[in-house]
Formats: C-alpha cells, sequence, structure tokens
C-alpha cells in the first residue's frame, strides 16, 4: 500500500500542512520538526505522489535546462547541478538542446512549456543572452534563471567575475616572464566571451604591454576550434610565448597541435583555459586554467528559479567566486 503524507504527519506527529512544508523545502519550520518529519518519511520510505502534488499546487513540479553549447563537459556539470537541486526540492526536470540560430527557436521555446506545462526554465549561455527571447519569457510571465548572463542588471541566475579571473590569469602569464600572450576568443554568442576578453586586455594594461589584434584569434568553445587557432598563431611571424583559450576544449586543441609539432609544454610555449572542466586534468601536461564552479552555478541557479516559482518577487543574481588552478602547463618564458 502507498505510503500517504498522512501516514508521515501521523507518525511524526505534526500536521500534514507542516509535512507540506517540510517536503516544500520552505524555511517557516523549526530545524527540530523538520528532521522529525524527514526521519518519519525515510522511516516510510515515503515518495509524494505526483499527481496529487500537481493538483494541490497548481504546478507542473517541471522545469527544464535548455542550453546550445558544443562543450560536453560543460553540459554535463550543469546537468548534474540542476539534477541534484530538483531532487531535493522533490522536482522533475527535462534537458533539452537547442540551435540558438534557428529562426524557429523561440515558438520551439514556447510550444516545450506549453506542452510539457513547464513551472519555469534555467538557460545557459548563449540563450541567456538573446533580447528577444528574455522579452517573449516575460511578456508569458514564464520563469526562468540565467546561469552567466552576459547583461547582469536584473533578472535572477547566478554569475561569475569572468573579467576579474581573465585578468589575473593574464597577470600570471606575466609574472612567469611572458610579454607575448596570445588569447583564443571564446564563440561570440556568448557574454563570457567579451568577458574574458576584456579581461584579457585588462591584464596586459596592467602590465604595461600594448594589446596586439594579431594575437588575438576567434574560437567557438570547441577543441577543433583550439586547433585552428593554434595552427594560425603558429604561423605568426613571431610565435606567442603563451597562449590563454577561453575555455579548456580550445586550451586541449593547442596542446595537440603542440604536442603534434614537437613543442614543449610548457618550454615552448605555456597554455591556459578557463572552466576547469575534467579535461584540464585529463590532458598532459596538466592544464592550468580557472576554476568556474559550473556545476554549484547550475545548483544556485536552480535554487533561484524555484524560489520565483514559489514567490515572483523573490529570486536573485547570486555571484560566486572564481580560482585560478595552477599547474604544469604554463612556466617561465623561454629566453629569446
Amino acid at each position: 500500500m502507498r505510503v500517504r503524507i498522512e501516514d508521515v504527519a501521523e507518525a511524526a506527529g505534526v500536521s500534514m500542512k507542516t509535512v507540506s512544508r517540510v517536503l516544500n523545502n520552505e524555511p517557516t519550520v523549526r530545524e527540530a520538526t523538520r528532521e522529525r518529519v524527514q526521519a518519519a518519511a525515510k522511516a516510510l520510505n515515503y515518495r509524494p505522489d505526483p499527481s496529487a502534488r500537481r493538483l494541490a499546487g497548481r504546478r507542473s513540479y517541471l522545469v527544464a535546462l535548455l542550453y546550445d553549447n558544443p562543450s560536453a563537459s560543460y553540459v554535463m556539470e550543469a546537468l548534474e547541478g540542476v539534477v541534484e537541486t530538483c531532487l531535493a526540492h522533490h522536482y522533475g526536470m527535462m534537458v533539452q538542446p537547442l540551435d540558438y540560430t534557428d529562426a524557429e527557436l523561440i515558438p520551439t521555446i514556447e510550444s516545450l512549456v506549453s506542452f510539457s506545462k513547464l513551472d519555469g526554465l534555467i538557460l545557459t549561455p548563449p540563450l541567456t543572452d538573446l533580447p528577444a527571447l528574455l522579452d517573449r519569457l516575460d511578456e508569458l510571465q514564464i520563469p526562468y534563471s540565467c546561469i552567466s548572463p552576459n547583461n547582469r542588471r536584473g533578472g535572477i541566475g547566478v554569475t561569475l567575475q569572468e573579467h576579474d579571473a581573465a585578468q589575473e590569469m593574464v597577470q600570471h602569464l606575466v609574472g612567469l616572464g611572458h610579454s607575448r600572450i596570445a588569447h583564443i576568443k571564446g564563440h561570440p554568442a556568448h557574454g563570457a566571451s567579451d568577458w574574458r576578453l576584456a579581461g584579457y586586455k585588462s591584464g596586459l594594461r596592467r602590465a604595461g604591454l600594448r594589446y596586439d589584434p594579431a594575437l588575438v584569434i576567434d574560437g567557438e568553445f570547441s577543441f577543433d576550434s583550439g586547433v585552428a587557432a593554434a595552427n594560425a598563431l603558429l604561423a605568426l611571424p613571431q610565435r606567442p610565448t603563451a597562449i590563454f583559450a577561453a575555455n579548456d576544449d580550445m586550451a586541449a586543441g593547442v596542446m595537440s597541435v603542440l604536442h603534434a609539432r614537437g613543442l614543449s609544454i610548457p618550454g615552448d610555449i605555456s597554455v591556459c583555459g578557463f572552466d576547469d572542466t575534467p579535461i584540464s586534468r585529463q590532458v598532459f601536461p596538466a592544464l592550468t586554467t580557472v576554476h568556474q564552479p559550473t556545476r554549484e552555478m547550475a545548483h544556485e541557479a536552480t535554487e533561484q528559479l524555484l524560489k520565483a516559482i514559489k514567490d515572483p518577487a523573490s529570486g536573485t543574481l547570486v555571484q560566486l567566486p572564481y580560482a585560478l588552478q595552477l599547474r604544469q602547463s604554463t612556466g617561465p618564458a623561454p629566453n629569446e
């Protein structure tokens, strides 16, 4: 026989309303009561009835993570953060890959929300930076939360000080004696690409180094674009002594080219990335990078979304810290 919420309430010696508040992680419950209800639910192996919960709350208790990102590592870490948070709040989730250039993008998302009765959306770049999409979601009053939006005025979600992180990475390279520092930009549609490029430029200015457009190559946040960018940089009359890629996948592409050409990392050229995805610890030598807590960012973005679903006046834009991960792929500049 299915265990009911009434059974949990009776076992814990509280009302059904109190059990409901505990299950929905509402803050208006004393800690001792919360622990008693959770213990009773665990002992009885209680599982909420999704149908009854939807009827009672007039919600679907379902959210979706939307993405268009070539980095599988990024998507997986974001997915893990959303899943963990949804499970903790007894929410279901779905994942939907999209093409941000699709002329039918907005109607596709509208249909997804309508058909699946979604309570809200978690958006990742570049979807976070499409004004027409955000305007339409606001118009339809569909709650959404953004991870790393370029426009950080208003809205809810989570950000990272990408500008400062990129600037600090350049300062790290300058401290090792590098003066010809190249940068591989991220995808032009991602706000993160602009922030990281701006941080790169700021780092050069702080060190008194001239910005050289020839040392900045367009990328797409993919391994292959890192390969293409590395080949372009190595074809310059005077190659760089350090290459700072705007994400780890592109940095890995750079390293593959350097290895293939018999160049030493970091003896001939230092390489660094951004994100601290698993690939940064799998390449050789281990990659110096910026730790972007993608999983925690997805967790926080989901937390803020669920707050906004319960109360449209709540939810905020949270900023999480970054940290440089200094590993073996960066070293002193070679004598020239």
